[in-house]
């Protein structure tokens, strides 16, 4: 069985109850927040679509956008979209950086890297990404 999302005794801002302590990013889907569409289960003490899909209603605090991964097979992924700004670039990039799931930022620093190098030429992507990261 592959390893949870957000291991069960890891600190992170995911609920206690969330399904991203169990299961896969992927194998739940994420709505925007709490809805009728998803309602609560009293019986385990999660949210769960009219099919049956668990449901995370914090995409903040897990780090994925909303998006049907689950239920409608929805790539788990971002897409980045620099600032216009280059002297904006860290303070955009930490912020998405530290705010993403984790299973994101290998993707999330690749497309920095070539999109920082298209965009700001004179910009080097290592140490912009290093001081986002930092």
């Amino acid at each position: 069985m592959a390893a949870a999302f957000v291991p069960s005794d890891a600190h992170h801002l995911a609920c206690g109850i969330c399904p991203s302590r169990a299961l896969t990013a992927g194998q739940f889907d994420v709505y925007e927040r709490p809805t009728k569409e998803c309602p609560f289960n009293p019986d385990d003490g999660h949210r769960y679509a009219a099919d049956g899909t668990p449901v995370c209603v914090h995409p903040d605090k897990v780090g994925l956008p909303p998006g049907l991964y689950k239920s409608e097979n929805t790539p788990v992924a971002i897409e980045l979209e620099l600032p216009s700004d280059a002297a904006e670039l860290v303070p955009y990039l930490r912020d998405v950086l530290h705010g993403a799931a984790p299973v994101l930022l290998e993707d999330l620093i690749e497309q920095a890297s070539a999109k920082i190098r298209c965009r700001f030429p004179a910009v080097d992507p290592l140490t912009t990404l290093r001081r986002a990261l930092n």
